[in-house]
């Protein structure tokens, strides 16, 4: 599954179901989608995911290899978090809802 999320003046963010559901947690919502978030609920939203990430961003979300020949570089939570966090900073100096479907 893919979950996408939406604002009015930033580009749609996609990102991989697992680790959008990780995210949405770590800014303190259910992780249920579809959802939203207030334009007044954003600055929250975006400073529990800057605590989580700061907290569990090393987290390691890139599948482990299969054998040797499968190796690909390690990715943590905090690259993955980057684009949702811009589109947030940009919900927030907009005063845009913030919305995310699958």
């Amino acid at each position: 599954m893919l979950v996408t999320f939406k604002t009015k003046r930033y580009a749609n963010i996609t990102i991989f179901g697992d680790v959008a559901t990780r995210l949405l947690t770590l800014m303190g919502h259910s992780g249920t989608v579809p959802g939203a978030i207030k334009a007044d609920d954003v600055p929250a939203a975006l400073a529990r995911l800057r605590a989580g990430i700061e907290e569990h961003g090393d987290e390691v979300t890139s599948p482990p290899p299969r054998d040797e020949e499968d190796r690909q570089p390690t990715v943590h939570l905090a690259q993955r978090a980057q684009p949702l966090i811009e589109l947030l900073e940009s919900a927030v100096s907009n005063e845009d809802d913030v919305m995310w479907a699958s």
